[in-house]
């Protein structure tokens, strides 16, 4: 198998992990991870509107559109009218989401602390020593498609 294939496989079921360990840890609710990078983006950017949240994603406008109405219905996404055009809405990460997503982000950092603790001290350095590379990567998957 080559570096691609297993990255990429890999990739997923790693984030699932550290998801699922982090729920667990904290007993936090079930929130898909679309809808935890919804949040990241609102709560990183502040206020936005539904196409701009879509662009920064990298999702199609209907997915925003109904990832909104699920965490509206769910208390995590206030929509405010726009100050300048009444016709658009700008989307508000609520206290209680930012909440929720510091939360996640406080426990799933002592989970994988504790899951790199367990690794051998050549296991820690690798992947210390990987992360300017995955930085790299992720860069060049965010620009341009060649």
């Amino acid at each position: 198998m080559d570096t691609a294939t297993d990255l990429g496989r890999l990739i997923g079921p790693l984030r699932r992990a550290v998801l699922l360990r982090t729920r667990r840890a904290e007993d936090l609710p079930d929130l898909p991870e679309a809808q935890i990078e919804l949040l990241r983006v609102l709560s990183e950017a502040g206020p936005l509107g539904p196409r701009d949240v879509a662009s920064r994603l990298r999702l199609a406008s209907s997915t925003v559109s109904n990832l909104v109405r699920a965490m509206t219905a769910s208390g995590l996404v206030e929509r405010k009218p726009s100050s300048t055009d009444l016709r658009t809405v700008t989307l508000v990460a609520s206290p209680h989401a930012l909440d929720l997503l510091d939360r996640y982000d406080r426990v799933s950092t002592q989970e994988l602390r504790r899951a790199l603790a367990a690794l051998t001290p050549d296991s820690r350095r690798a992947i210390e020593g990987a992360l300017p590379a995955l930085r790299e990567l992720q860069h060049v998957l965010d620009g341009p498609t060649v």
